[in-house]
């Protein structure tokens, strides 16, 4: 029998969206059996800014306690899953910032090998998702990963839509998280540590 996958759920979330599918796809990586760290991307926006806004301030204040991520949570991984709000189709400063930290790792072929998958939240429809994630998955192939995207591998996939990975329209902080959201953040969660199981079987086989 294999030891449990290990996966770390990588986030950036400045208004909470993309906290709580970081939650969701971690409680559903645990109920399949995986060993989870849930860490966020260290704030580079100044307190003045976070302060602006109500939403970005409440969950600032209640992600205190969650760790803050490291390249030793990467190394430690046989999985890692990043997510992150749209940024003019982008990711996030921050959990770029972040990435741009795993040189030392890639350099020793570290991050190569290990199954990587994304999530990503917009303010609005059409808002970037998309582009955001591929975006992201530009840097797992310069990672040597093995990319694992949800696709359509659920009938619950053609309620949301996107094969790229779980994602989320917050309507400006009006259009909670809810069932259609956190239905395919288990999805991705379950089809991430069913392959990544597989692969890790076959290296021991």
């Amino acid at each position: 029998m294999t030891t449990p996958v290990k996966l770390a759920v990588v986030y950036y979330s400045s208004t909470g969206t993309i906290t709580e599918i970081a939650k969701e796809i971690a409680q559903a990586a645990e109920k399949a059996g995986a060993e989870v760290r849930l860490v966020k991307a260290a704030e580079l926006a100044p307190q003045a800014a976070i302060e602006s806004n109500p939403a970005w301030a409440a969950n600032h204040a209640a992600t205190a306690d969650v760790a803050e991520a490291t390249a030793a949570d990467i190394e430690w991984a046989d999985a890692v899953i990043f997510g992150s709000p749209t940024r003019f189709g982008n990711i996030a400063s921050q959990l770029k910032q972040f990435i741009d930290t795993l040189g030392g790792l890639w350099a020793q072929g570290k991050l190569a090998d290990k199954v990587y998958s994304g999530f990503a939240s917009s303010a609005t429809t059409h808002g970037g998702q998309e582009s955001t994630l591929l975006a992201l998955y530009n840097s797992f192939h310069h990672f040597g990963g093995i990319i694992v995207a949800p696709g359509y591998t659920d009938p619950a996939k053609f309620v949301d839509g996107n094969p790229y990975g779980t994602s989320h329209v917050d309507a400006q902080g009006n259009n909670p998280v809810g069932d259609a959201t956190r239905t395919a953040a288990r999805i991705q969660a379950e089809r991430v540590i069913k392959i990544t199981t597989a692969l890790k079987h076959g290296r021991t086989a």
